[in-house]
């Protein structure tokens, strides 16, 4: 048996195994409500259909041109422009709602791994356990908090509550394993995170480039107009020009939106690990001050 730890607290010490039960059983819990299939993966196949029937359908009715060639757009129709934009658009549209769901998405995803209630609490809640030795209650907190930072301490609790039974071990290996365990589950917990950021950080340059190729062609056929013989045909040549700011304009629209949602995910998320980062520090530093 291992030393009785009674000395270190006037509350009853609880026996690892039913600690380990509790924990088992959370972790369980946790496991079945984050298995099923990951319907963001449909995010961008479904994006580029709605992008391609608001192009074809919404931007290219015909009430919106003056006649069936939808070659000129009626005076002061947005659609009507948006659709001169040529084949381009209905990509950039798609850049553009694929932005938007994934940064819902995260927003809902981040906020869970956040947990039900305030972090700071949490964290505070935490420390506040440790330091009186109540591990169970320590462990209840997680219950109650939830989320990616409850599931890392969790982890360093079990790890805790296992070291303490441990007598084949140094203080300072107890600490080690206890450090190590908190090292691997954030290391589990931290690519459902950051699970999807790598597409925002893509469409935030890529879709500058796509406007770019759009703007491109568009000026290729405002020139193509200003070429023919005699006087250029405005019709042709104001769908050119159209074309290219169409694109121009909802590229740069698309690649800002990415852009500040990717940086605001990723601070969150550093603030998530930060505060991981200090419960790990606290619990390892609490079991080697109870065994010196």
């Amino acid at each position: 048996m291992g030393k009785d730890l009674s000395c270190f607290s006037k509350k009853p010490y609880v026996a690892p195994e039913f600690i380990k039960n509790q924990i088992i059983t959370i972790m369980a819990q946790a496991s079945k409500k984050n298995s099923g299939f990951d319907l963001s993966s449909l995010i961008i196949p479904i994006a580029l259909i709605v992008s391609l029937l608001l192009y074809i359908f919404v931007f290219g009715n015909p009430e919106n041109f003056k006649d069936a060639t939808k070659h000129e757009p009626k005076p002061g129709n947005f659609m009507g422009l948006i659709y001169l934009g040529g084949w381009i658009v209905p990509l950039l549209m798609t850049m553009f709602i694929t932005t938007v769901a994934y940064s819902i998405e995260r927003f809902i995803t981040i906020g869970r791994a956040k947990g039900s209630g305030s972090l700071d609490n949490f964290l505070r809640n935490v420390k506040s356990k440790l330091s009186g030795n109540d591990i169970s209650g320590a462990i209840n907190e997680c219950s109650k908090q939830k989320g990616s930072v409850a599931n890392v301490v969790l982890a360093g609790l079990h790890k805790y509550s296992e070291m303490e039974s441990n007598t084949a071990l140094t203080t300072e290996q107890k600490v080690l394993n206890i450090n190590k365990e908190i090292e691997e589950a954030t290391t589990l917990e931290l690519p459902t995170l950051e699970k999807n950021l790598p597409i925002l950080a893509t469409i935030a340059s890529v879709a500058t480039l796509v406007a770019l190729l759009g703007t491109v062609l568009g000026m290729i056929r405002a020139f193509q107009a200003m070429a023919v013989a005699g006087t250029p045909d405005p019709t042709k040549l104001s769908a050119g020009i159209s074309e290219a700011l169409i694109n121009t304009a909802i590229g740069i629209g698309t690649s800002a939106v990415a852009v500040i949602m990717y940086n605001i995910f990723t601070s969150k998320i550093d603030k998530l690990t930060y505060g991981i980062d200090e419960i790990g520090f606290s619990i390892a530093q609490t079991f080697a001050g109870r065994k010196h």
